[in-house]
C-alpha cells in the first residue's frame, strides 16, 4: 500500500514554470524500432549502470548518468551501449526491468511536471528508474517533505536516534547532547573520514531538535531580530528538518562557512555520501529560507543522485516530486532483490 503522511496533504508544486505537455512520438519505421531495441535488450538484460548504491565507498570521478553508461563493467569488458534515442521508441516500450511501467506511462506522468525536469528524465529514463528503484528500497521517512507548508506533528520523534557521544572518538562535536538517526551513521562516518584524509575537519554543531526545543529557538530569534527576519532564517516548530534527526548544521553556522575548507568540501562532495544542501543560494523563493551553506540533510545516496542528475541539484524540487509521485512509482515497482530494510 502506498505510504501517505497522516499529518498533511501534498502541497502544490512551487515551481513558477507552468507545466508543459511532453510531446508523444509519432509512428516509427519498423527498421528504426528494431535497431533501437537491440541495444535496449542488452541493457535491460541486467547491465544497468551503478549509480553508487547505498554502500559506504564514495564514487570517484565526475558522477553523471552519461559517464556511468560509458564506464567499463567490472573493469574489463565494456558496458553495452546505452539507448540514446528514447524519443523514437513507442509508448509501449518498457524502459526498466524493475518497473511495470511503459514509456507512455512515464511521458503521461511527466506532462504534469516542469518542462526541464520532464526533459531531463526522458533523456535518461532507464538511469532515472534505476535510481528510483534504489530509493524505493530505502526507509520511506528519509524522503519526507518538511517545510513551511508541510510540518511534522508535535509528537514526532525518530525511533532510531543515537547519542553521538558514542562516536566522539570519530566525530568532532561542538556541543553536548547531539544525536542523529542510526541509519545515516555509516555514511556520515565514511564522509568525515574521507574529508579528514584530505585534511578537512567536518565538525558538527547542531543535529536533532525536538519540537519543543524548536519552539523555544524560533521565539528566541523572533525576540532578537523580529518576526519577519526570523521567518526567513529560522523554522517554526514542526517545520524544521532537524526534527527528522537527519539534518546537520556543520561548522560555524554562519555565512562565511561557505568559504571555509569544510564548507567547500561539503558543497563539492557531500552528495556522494547522501548529504544534500537544503537551502542553496538564490532559492529562497523555493525553499522559504535564506542561504544556509552549513545545513545538510541526509537523503541517502540514491536520493542525492536523483537530486543531482534529474532535479537541478535542488533538494526541494526532488522532495516535492517524491511527495507527489512516490505512490505512482511504488505501485509499479517490483524489486529483483530483497530489501535491506
Amino acid at each position: 500500500m502506498p505510504w501517505a503522511k497522516p499529518w498533511s496533504n501534498s502541497p502544490p508544486h512551487k515551481r513558477n514554470e507552468p507545466p508543459r505537455t511532453v510531446a508523444r512520438p509519432g509512428s516509427t519505421p519498423l527498421a528504426v524500432v528494431l535497431a533501437l531495441l537491440a541495444p535496449a535488450a542488452l541493457t535491460l538484460a541486467g547491465c544497468l549502470p551503478d549509480f553508487g548504491g547505498t554502500g559506504t565507498t564514495a564514487t570517484t570521478g565526475e558522477d553523471t548518468p552519461g559517464n556511468h553508461a560509458a564506464r567499463p563493467a567490472g573493469g574489463a569488458e565494456e558496458a553495452p551501449p546505452a539507448i540514446t534515442a528514447w524519443d523514437d521508441l513507442p509508448d509501449s516500450f518498457l524502459p526498466h526491468r524493475d518497473f511495470t511501467l511503459t514509456l507512455g506511462d512515464l511521458r503521461e506522468l511527466l506532462a504534469g511536471e516542469s518542462s526541464q525536469i520532464a526533459e531531463t528524465i526522458l533523456e535518461s529514463p532507464q538511469e532515472f528508474l534505476g535510481l528510483m528503484g534504489q530509493a524505493l528500497e530505502m526507509p520511506r521517512d528519509l524522503f519526507v517533505l518538511v517545510d513551511k507548508e508541510t510540518p511534522l506533528p508535535a509528537d514526532y520523534v525518530p525511533r532510531d536516534l543515537v547519542d553521538l557521544t558514542k562516536y566522539q572518538d570519530r566525530l568532532t562535536l561542538n556541543r553536548e547532547g547531539l544525536s542523529l538517526r542510526k541509519i545515516l551513521m555509516p555514511d556520515l562516518l565514511a564522509m568525515v573520514e574521507e574529508a579528514a584524509r584530505e585534511g578537512v575537519i567536518l565538525d558538527l554543531s547542531s543535529t536533532y531538535r525536538s519540537y519543543a526545543y524548536q519552539e523555544w529557538l524560533f521565539q528566541y530569534w523572533v525576540d532578537r531580530i523580529g518576526q519577519e527576519r526570523a521567518e526567513r532564517s529560522s523554522a517554526r516548530p514542526g517545520s524544521s528538518q532537524h526534527q527528522l534527526g537527519t539534518a546537520i548544521d556543520f561548522g560555524s553556522v554562519t555565512g562565511p562557512f561557505a568559504e571555509h575548507p569544510a564548507g567547500r568540501w561539503l558543497a563539492e562532495k557531500g552528495w556522494r555520501y547522501g548529504f544534500s544542501l537544503s537551502y542553496p543560494q538564490g532559492y529562497e523563493d523555493v525553499t522559504g529560507y535564506i542561504y544556509e551553506p552549513w545545513h545538510f540533510r541526509y537523503i541517502s545516496r540514491p536520493g542525492t543522485r536523483l537530486e543531482r542528475f534529474f532535479f537541478d541539484g535542488i533538494q526541494q524540487y526532488f522532495l516535492e516530486f517524491w511527495d507527489r509521485r512516490e505512490p505512482f512509482f511504488r505501485e509499479r515497482y517490483h524489486s529483483t532483490s530483497p530489501s535491506r530494510w
